[in-house]
Formats: structure tokens, C-alpha cells, sequence
């Protein structure tokens, strides 16, 4: 056997949390090796939120260019999109980012790159290629991937997945999208708007499940004011190849009981990359869904070892694996304990207009037993969404009726993304509803409109 190149400290892994847990621990004196089998700056930088929102603004940029005549600017003609031009500011975005990460890795006094897989051969020690390497504690930040069910036909067919929509440069003619949720939506709104006929396909009753009723309903009449056409309740999802593509079985009982589509994107959730680093060889305990197990400070089974980002099923988010990293610096390098649950949950939604969301949707605070206070307006009564002409959506904010803790809030709407941070910050600080109610925000904002939402609270029946 080899004599293992020894280090302080390896990361599997150069996503989100990665590099700056080796900026810390080189920092400290430490030595580390950080290994990335593919890209650097994981599925963000090369195939997630980088690219794709990229690719968001420049379909924004269409739907502006068409709808310019209702703000009194006038285009001359058509709107057209060329496609080689979106993937090619798409590509500078993404590799300007990744080089700027591989630039700052390669500046690291003490973090040596290792490009290729990693495999366990024992608790302490990790192959990559030839190289056998060892460290006193590891860390694992090795992301996730597109799911791939096992639906009828689906291996008789060529897919698209979220990074290989990343890849194209042509407009397809009739996209059919699988899956109903975020990464699904944001890729139909997106390609619509490029000029594409799009289908959605999703097997439950609405879009978006884990969000209210109120949301998924407002969210789907967003799809189909821009032309989307929705298939819920696809119970019998089958594929078969078609002269014109491919053939997408959505329906057995009623209505026309297939699609017939150009190119087929399947969006139906992710799966961690855990099932070829040889955990097992470490001692490392998988969930049922092959999530590592970890505990509030994000340790595994084996106590040197840690997992961090998407493969730890703790998030899914950039946010939460960059969180990841702080929690795991914070308690090894600061004396300072912090801990997963610390965390409220907080995400968007990127369709146009956005989808902001902190904290609890109405069914869970119902579902905690709390009697519940709730505050809502449509979009339509935010003067700066009368102003831009963006007045899909609404805001909501949730609380506590007896303690007069946020719970949580959504703002679906122009702006929702960043007008969340708002209640978000508030619950972070524990303040009360009060707080926010007493507040003066500026005019004209969406944001604005939040003190007076809080003040209009009423009970939320169950």
C-alpha cells in the first residue's frame, strides 16, 4: 500500500462551502487538500443560480422588448432571440465566476487542488487517481444531481436535465417540462418567453405542492397568462420516441392523453452525490435517500468527518451550504457554537415575478397548533407594482397570535426576492410584529406596503 500524502484537513468538494472552509483553515495554519472531480464552484456557479438566472434576466429582457408598446416604447418589429448570443452571456458569467474562485484556490497558502474522484479507503484516508491522501478530519461538500425516475420508456428517450439545458444554443420548438416546482417553472416561464411552445407536466393536483394553496394558484395563473400550458393530475407519465420527438403519456383516463413535444426537460427533484465515494469504507451513515446523516453541527456518524451543502440534506440552496461552512468554521475555529437550527428557512422562486418566502407556510403554522394572525394584499394595491406595470402576485406575513412572533411570509410578486429580507431579518432579530408595524419604509417600495399589512392582521382560520 502507498504512503498517503498527509494533511490537516481534506474537502471533498469545491461547491458553495468548500473554498471557504479551506480559506478559514488555511488561515489558521492548517494544510489542506481540496479535491473537485468536475468544475469548481459546484452545481451554483456552473449549472445552478449563476447560469440560469443569467439566462432569467436575458428572457426578462423578451417579454420587456414585447410588451414595450403598453409603456409607450415602441420596438419597430418582432422580437426575436438568438439563442448563441444567450448561451454565450450565459458562459461569461459562469466562467468569470469559476475563475475568480480558481484564482482565489490558487492563492491559498497550504490548500493544494486535487482535480479528479475521491473514494474512502478507510476512515482517515481518501484516493484520488494514484494518489493516496489522509487527513486528521475531512469534510464532505459533494452537492447533488438531477433525478432521474424510473418512469416507463424513460431510458428510451433523449432528456434534458437542468445542466444540460445549460448546453443548448437553439430554440426548441415544443419544450415539455417534467415536474411542476421551482427548477421546473423557472426553465418554462424561461423558455417561453425565448419563443418556445411549453408544456408543463406535473403528476400532483397543483404546481409548487410544498407552497400554499393561495401560491400555487397565483403561480399558475402567472404560467398561463404567458401562454403555458399546464397538465395537473398527470397521473400515468410514460415516454416513447415520436417522428416529431417524443411522446409524454400524461393522462389514462380523460383529456388528450399525451403530448408530443420537441424536447423533453425532466425537473423532479435532485439526489446527493453519494453513491460512489465509498462511504461505507469510512463508516459514514446514508439516510433511506442516500442523504448523509449529520447532526446540528453538521457532523456525520464518524466524528472527524463532516458534510456540508446539498448532500446532507439539510438545504438545497446556495445560502444553506455557504450557512453550512459558517457553522462548521464557527464551532472548530471561533468557540462558537451555533447550530443548524439556528437557521430559518428562506428561499425564492425565480419566475417572473418572483416568489419570496421566509419561515412558515400557512398549513404548517396551523399545523403547530398556534392560533394564527394573517396579513395579506394584492399586488394590485402596491403602488410601485401599479407603477411598473407588474401587479401579478400578493404579500402575505403570518404571526403568532399569543407571543407576536413573525412566523413567516411570502411576497410573490415584483421585487418579492428582495422584499422578503425585510420580515426575513425581523425573525432573525425575534422582534415582535410591533416592530415592523412602527416601522417607516421608503417610498414608493414594495417593502413599503409590510407595516401596513402587519397592522391589518386578522385571524387565519384553520
Amino acid at each position: 500500500m502507498s504512503t498517503p500524502r498527509k494533511f490537516d484537513a481534506i474537502i471533498i468538494g469545491a461547491g458553495q462551502a468548500g473554498p471557504p472552509l479551506a480559506g478559514r483553515l488555511t488561515a489558521a495554519g492548517q494544510t489542506v487538500a481540496l479535491i473537485e472531480r468536475k468544475l469548481v464552484g459546484g452545481t451554483c456557479v456552473n449549472t445552478g443560480c449563476k447560469p440560469t438566472k443569467t439566462m432569467v434576466a436575458s428572457a426578462y429582457a423578451a417579454h420587456l422588448a414585447r410588451t414595450g408598446a403598453s409603456y409607450g416604447v415602441m420596438s419597430g418589429g418582432p422580437v426575436t432571440v438568438d439563442m448563441k448570443v444567450v448561451k454565450a452571456r450565459k458562459d461569461k458569467v459562469t466562467v468569470d465566476s469559476r475563475d475568480g474562485l480558481e484564482s482565489w484556490i490558487a492563492g491559498m497558502k497550504g490548500c493544494t487542488l486535487y482535480r479528479g474522484h475521491a473514494r474512502f479507503e478507510g476512515p482517515h484516508e481518501v484516493r484520488v487517481g494514484d494518489t493516496l491522501l489522509s487527513a486528521t478530519r475531512i469534510f464532505l461538500n459533494v452537492g447533488g444531481r438531477a433525478n432521474i425516475p424510473d418512469m416507463p420508456g424513460v431510458s428510451d428517450i433523449d432528456y434534458l436535465t437542468n445542466t444540460s439545458m445549460m448546453q443548448i444554443d437553439f430554440l426548441p420548438e415544443h419544450l415539455v417540462v417534467v415536474g411542476g416546482s421551482y427548477i421546473g417553472l423557472e426553465f418554462a416561464q424561461m423558455f417561453r418567453r425565448f419563443g418556445s411552445k411549453v408544456t408543463v407536466v406535473e403528476k400532483g393536483p397543483r404546481l409548487i405542492s410544498r407552497e400554499d394553496e393561495d401560491v400555487s394558484d397565483a403561480v399558475k395563473g402567472i404560467m398561463e397568462n404567458e401562454g403555458i400550458a399546464l397538465r395537473l393530475n398527470a397521473e400515468c407519465i410514460s415516454f416513447a420516441r415520436h417522428a416529431d420527438g417524443v411522446t409524454v403519456g400524461v393522462d389514462c383516463t380523460s383529456g388528450d392523453r399525451a403530448v408530443v413535444g420537441s424536447h423533453v426537460l425532466l425537473a423532479i427533484g435532485r439526489r446527493p452525490n453519494t453513491d460512489d465515494l465509498d462511504l461505507d469504507k469510512a463508516g459514514v451513515e446514508l439516510d433511506k435517500r442516500g442523504y448523509v446523516v449529520v447532526d446540528q453541527e453538521l457532523r456525520t456518524s464518524v466524528p472527524h468527518i463532516w458534510a456540508m451543502g446539498d448532500c446532507n440534506g439539510k438545504g438545497a440552496f446556495t445560502h444553506t451550504s455557504y450557512n453550512d461552512f459558517e457553522i462548521v468554521a464557527a464551532n472548530l475555529l471561533d468557540n462558537d457554537q451555533r447550530k443548524v437550527s439556528d437557521r430559518i428557512e428562506a428561499y425564492a422562486l425565480y419566475v417572473d415575478p418572483p416568489l419570496g418566502r421566509a419561515g412558515m407556510t400557512e398549513a404548517a403554522a396551523l399545523k403547530s397548533g398556534r392560533k394564527v394572525l394573517a396579513g395579506e394584499r394584492p399586488m394590485t394595491k402596491v403602488g410601485r407594482a401599479v407603477e411598473k406595470g407588474e401587479t401579478q402576485g400578493f404579500m402575505k406575513i403570518l404571526v403568532d397570535a399569543e407571543t407576536r412572533e413573525i412566523l413567516g411570509g411570502s411576497v410573490l410578486g415584483t421585487g418579492g426576492d428582495e422584499a422578503i429580507h425585510a420580515v426575513l431579518d425581523l425573525m432573525y432579530a425575534k422582534a415582535p410584529i410591533e416592530t415592523l408595524q412602527r416601522a417607516v419604509h421608503i417610498h414608493p417600495t414594495v417593502a413599503e406596503l409590510l407595516p401596513t399589512i402587519a397592522i391589518e392582521l386578522k385571524p387565519l382560520d384553520s
